[in-house]
């Protein structure tokens, strides 16, 4: 490598000194304008360092000298959101949910709101469109285990379905008659194959056998006709829609061992208005009444 320093005779411009396979390298300065742009952007690093929160301390940060922070702003917005939607949100509070969905700017503004707030908490379970998936219910249908009422919706928001911290909560569990030993494999395949004949989901079976099983296990919540029970939270057998799935081995897996699907209770984490507000819209989307 050679250390000698010269101007290239093609440039003139003076050689660092290094050389790399017969190459020489060039001491070309810097344009003016990226050298000042350069600086600029040190000035502009100090400036933040001093107006906006920058260094970490011990147990908090710089705040600046404008205090400002993102999270901060955030909720200024909210509460000047708020502030905004106050008269209205009043009036949702004192409002009945009939008067809500008979009111259009109440009723508009419950959506709304509701709508939001089923994007920030119901969407990974029942979807963004409320379709839900396999164990988790769909909100768009006119089967609802609890009553698909605003009413109802809205007391199901608020103290969920076997959520243990709520001592109001929905409790309305299908025990699996296989686990506990009240009913033997066949014995469960009979009763299987006998809901199976009457939703008509399987026309070659015969339903005799476990029709007597049915009367004795499962009627006191299904009832003697299937249908169902609300106020137990037991579905109806005999429609098409099945929460778990209507193929016989999910049937039987149901029988064996029992299904026990939980929802949050939302009071307390959502204010009264919000849960209202989710009621109505829940409601608005197609399914219940």
């Amino acid at each position: 490598m050679a250390t000698h320093i010269e101007k290239d005779a093609v440039t003139g411009t003076s050689t660092t000194g290094h050389e790399w396979d017969g190459i020489k390298e060039l001491n070309t300065p810097l344009p003016r304008w990226w050298v000042n742009v350069f600086y600029a952007t040190i000035l502009w690093a100090i400036g933040y360092w001093v107006v906006y929160p920058a260094w970490p301390l011990i147990s908090s940060h710089t705040t600046g000298l404008w205090g400002h922070t993102n999270r901060g702003a955030v909720v200024d917005e909210l509460a000047a959101l708020k502030a905004k939607r106050g008269a209205n949100a009043a009036a949702l509070e004192k409002a009945s949910l009939d008067d809500i969905k008979k009111t259009p700017a109440l009723a508009d503004l419950a959506k709304a709101i509701g709508k939001a707030s089923f994007g920030d908490n119901c969407v990974p379970c029942h979807g963004a469109g409320g379709a839900g998936g396999k164990g988790y219910p769909n909100l768009t249908d006119d089967d609802w285990l609890w009553g698909g009422e605003a009413a109802q919706i809205e007391l199901t928001l608020k103290h969920g379905i076997r959520w243990t911290a709520d001592k109001d909560t929905r409790v309305g569990d299908m025990m699996g008659f296989g686990k506990a030993g009240i009913l033997k494999k066949d014995e469960i395949e009979q009763v299987v194959d006998y809901v199976r004949a009457m939703s008509k989901l399987d026309t070659k079976v015969d339903p005799a056998k476990g029709k007597e099983l049915y009367a004795t296990n499962c009627s006191s919540c299904h009832g003697e006709d299937a249908k169902g029970n609300k106020d137990l939270g037991a579905p109806s057998l005999v429609d098409a829609i099945w929460l778990y799935g209507k193929d016989r081995d999910s049937m039987i897996e149901t029988v064996t061992n029992g299904r026990a699907g939980v929802m949050p209770a939302w009071a307390g984490r959502l204010d009264p208005v919000t849960i209202k507000s989710l009621a109505v819209y829940v409601n608005s989307l197609g399914g219940g009444k």
